[in-house]
């Protein structure tokens, strides 16, 4: 017997990484000692006094019961609780917080909740290809809005056309942002909120790497800006803050209408998280070591930033110096398109990277570099580039 795959999956993005890894493993499978600069996936543990409080809340059988569907009230309140400590923004935690499987599941589920087919939202180009995967599965539109070199890769509100700055409903925005490593300035985040207010749009701040900031500047919140709980929220993953990537934690603030229809959606699709995951979770945000394990993981991003640009200035290769995240957004010299520059690289340097047109139609002209291996691979990388003559 055969069975056919429903409509609704056939609307569905190609899954972009996927393919990426295929290239790469089958470069592995033929002998290849690859670099790959290509993933997203922090290269080092979970600190330590997380993982010793995971094994002691999975221990205890209290936590093997059903979390309650909206999550454990003490997990809500240590999200709040961080936000007024880090960010000096206030959230009522059982009106204006969620917590989620990881911020994917919010930012694809969203339009479920707060559209109906034929709405529009928009969304950043280049950015996060799993955005695309809400507006399919939700039967939604979007407009793309460029985010552009002149602007610091920030959106240019102004230039967004009046006719779709009326149609929509939500914007989607990642800062610091994947795959640029631009920040929003304080700025910027005003202007957001008076033209959020402006024309009705709900602004969704998906804050991945909210702690990932180099040159001794942190990253701000979205929801450090007067009037931001008015007009979106913000989803946290604990993901990159934590070296949790594999843990599919986090959780979201802000507006209680969308943390409200969340909410509703989830107790639909899930029983929350594991209740020792959660337990976990609140002493990876209290832990006495919190400030000193996160300081370490930023540091060594933002050595390897140093390392790899300095190294990529000396052959002529001049990155748009990120300011945030751990990737470096890199041009493609001329005669390449993106995917061209990035299937060369594998196949004569034996260094894989991501092709920017993965992650939109302005991504064309550019290849994003994962910083997640250590420093001397990362210069060797180079190196194997350099051989290759295309910046002389």
């Amino acid at each position: 017997m055969e069975f056919q795959q429903s409509k609704l999956l056939g609307r569905l993005p190609k899954q972009f990484f996927a393919s990426l890894v295929a290239k790469v493993n089958h470069k592995i499978e033929s002998g290849v000692d690859v670099i790959n600069l290509g993933q997203g996936n922090p290269d080092k543990p979970t600190p330590e006094y997380i993982v010793k409080a995971t094994q002691k809340w999975v221990a205890d059988p209290a936590t093997h019961k059903y979390s309650p569907f909206q999550g454990l009230p003490e997990f809500k309140q240590a999200a709040a609780d961080f936000y007024a400590e880090k960010y000096g923004a206030h959230f009522d935690p059982e009106k204006e917080a969620a917590i989620l499987g990881g911020s994917k599941i919010g930012l694809v589920e969203l339009p479920w909740a707060l559209m109906n087919p034929g709405d529009t939202y928009l969304l950043p180009d280049p950015g996060y290809p799993d955005y695309f995967s809400g507006a399919a599965l939700g039967g939604v539109k979007f407009e793309t809005v460029p985010l552009l070199a002149k602007n610091n890769f920030l959106p240019d509100l102004k230039a967004i056309p009046e006719a779709v700055a009326q149609r929509a409903k939500f914007f989607y925005l990642n800062y610091p942002n994947n795959p640029t490593g631009a920040v929003a300035t304080k700025k910027f985040y005003e202007e957001l909120v008076s033209w959020a207010k402006k024309y009705h749009v709900g602004i969704i701040s998906d804050f991945a790497y909210g702690v990932l900031g180099f040159d001794g500047q942190a990253p701000r919140s979205f929801m450090q800006t007067p009037g931001a709980k008015e007009v979106g929220i913000e989803f946290y993953t604990f993901s990159k803050t934590f070296n949790m990537a594999g843990w599919r934690i986090a959780f979201a603030v802000g507006n209680q209408d969308i943390i409200g229809a969340l909410n509703l959606i989830q107790d639909h699709l899930f029983v929350s998280l594991f209740p020792a995951l959660q337990r976990a979770a609140i002493d990876a945000l209290q832990g006495s070591q919190r400030d000193a394990e996160i300081a370490k993981i930023v540091g060594r991003y933002e050595e390897r930033r140093n390392a790899f640009v300095d190294a990529a200035e000396k052959i002529g290769w001049h990155a748009f110096v990120p300011k945030g995240t751990f990737y470096a957004w890199m041009p493609v010299p001329a005669g390449y398109t993106s995917e061209s520059f990035a299937d060369l690289l594998l196949d004569k340097a034996g260094v894989a990277v991501a092709p920017g047109n993965g992650f939109g139609k302005y991504g064309e002209g550019y290849v994003r570099i994962g910083l997640l291996i250590e420093p001397a691979r990362l210069k060797e990388a180079v190196a194997r580039i350099a051989k290759l003559h295309l910046f002389d």
